[in-house]
């Protein structure tokens, strides 16, 4: 039987293109819900443009027929405007009426009651919204398309056992895959330990047909050299031009940022492999949105790019101190570095905002705190690339990194990116373990 599924406004802002989603079924959006979407099209960044993307979805579909009557989707269900259903006489003292939340909790109360025959379910991420819903005896579900279970999510490595023969034999050209209980995609990682003698193990990498030594394990970049194993795997994929799509989580301290940046210059500045660098930040305010601050493009984004910044100024530090390395390091600060290939066109820094529309050809593309970005924005962003170009994302998508109230652990789209990306043979991922950034970082991240 079909149900009725009542749609929260932020289940629109997560995901622009909800209305496909739900097979044959019948959804609701209040017409309090269209009010909010209208009140935040002017927003900057993923919460305004994800509120115009609905905005259009609902248009074209106005082509086929009535909202308030209600109108068929291709897949069978049915999508209307609920004009009315606002008994605001359903709901208990000591709610505020005057609340968005109150309204919508009041539409599905109203709604349960006029169709007692016909299953309705609150559609909501908002967390008070749920605690709320329950607490009136109505059922409410988080959005569940793109949830991923964090028991699940794809590491891009494990650990086996093989004899130290098999070991070496990885060394003259590979090796054919083992039979393992999990199944594994190109560019999977291992750390093959020998079962037969003791001390003897390797770091390898399965291409699609075998299991092969690594490429880059003895190279640096920049004058960075990976400091333990899950750096060295992330490091093979962002050295590696075949490698079109690498995605790398890990808390704060393990090494993200600082290793994808320390690639870029060197794949760019040092050796032309790229035609330049662009550093993508999607903008989630604590505060005031982008559009607050002042200044044109570069100065609005200077705040949202200290990450960058500060790998820049911490590599260059490495690669003037290093041995490998003659050179005195130069007497002018990152901002000097920075502009200086700015107006090259070598080095270009961005929030989503001002990406759209665009094609990048030849170009190394860093999005960091990708945790922050929705599916559907996560998808958006991949669309941009063009030829020879390279994306890397880069974030920690547990929940106490995540400021966009559209988002989870479960739902973000650095997540999401993982899961969806991970069969290929021009994608690969790591998930960094271990804190680098120095002792006390180390001690925060496992104790507080």
């Amino acid at each position: 039987m079909a149900i009725n599924y009542i749609i929260d406004t932020n289940v629109m802002i997560h995901d622009p293109k909800f209305m496909y989603k739900f097979d044959n079924n019948h959804l609701i959006i209040p017409i309090l819900a269209i009010e909010e979407l209208d009140s935040l099209k002017k927003r900057e960044g993923i919460v305004g443009y994800h509120a115009r993307v609905v905005a259009k979805e609902l248009r074209n579909l106005m082509e086929h027929g009535d909202l308030s009557k209600g109108i068929e989707l291709p897949n069978g269900g049915t999508i209307r405007v609920e004009m009315n259903h606002m008994n605001m006489g359903l709901l208990p003292n000591g709610m505020d009426l005057s609340k968005a939340d109150s309204k919508i909790l009041a539409v599905t109360k109203s709604i349960q009651k006029s169709y007692p025959e016909t299953k309705t379910v609150l559609i909501s991420k908002d967390l008070y919204m749920n605690i709320k819903a329950n607490a009136l005896g109505l059922i409410i579900e988080d959005y569940p398309f793109d949830k991923i279970d964090n028991d699940q999510i794809y590491k891009g490595y494990s650990e086996i056992s093989l004899s130290s023969n098999e070991i070496n034999e990885i060394f003259n050209g590979g090796i054919a895959l083992p039979s393992l209980e999990e199944e594994v995609y190109p560019n999977h990682f291992f750390h093959i330990k020998s079962n037969d003698k003791m001390n003897h193990s390797v770091l390898a990498r399965y291409n699609g047909k075998k299991i092969v030594s690594l490429k880059y394990y003895n190279e640096q970049a920049w004058g960075l050299k990976p400091i333990n194993r899950e750096q060295r795997m992330a490091f093979e994929l962002l050295m590696d031009p075949d490698i079109h799509f690498v995605s790398i989580t890990g808390g704060a301290g393990s090494g993200k940022t600082i290793l994808s940046t320390a690639v870029a210059l060197q794949n760019v500045i040092e050796s032309n492999k790229y035609r330049r660098i662009v550093f993508v930040r999607p903008v989630v305010a604590a505060g005031n949105d982008i559009g607050y601050l002042p200044g044109e493009e570069k100065e609005k984004l200077k705040p949202w790019m200290g990450s960058f910044y500060d790998a820049i100024e911490n590599l260059s530090d490495i690669k003037y101190n290093n041995d490998d390395y003659n050179y005195e390091k130069p007497n002018f600060t990152v901002d000097d570095f920075i502009e200086q290939f700015r107006q090259r066109g070598i080095i270009e820094t961005k929030t989503f905002t001002y990406m759209r529309g665009r094609t990048f050809t030849n170009s190394l593309i860093i999005v960091d705190e990708a945790q922050e970005m929705t599916p559907h924005l996560a998808k958006l962003m991949l669309t941009r690339a063009g030829e020879q170009s390279k994306f890397v994302f880069i974030g920690d998508p547990s929940d106490n990194q995540i400021d966009n109230a559209f988002v989870d652990a479960k739902s973000n789209g650095l997540v999401f990116a993982v899961e969806k990306m991970k069969p290929y043979n021009i994608t690969g991922h790591v998930a960094l373990s271990r804190v680098e950034r120095s002792p006390l970082a180390q001690l925060a991240e496992k104790s507080m």
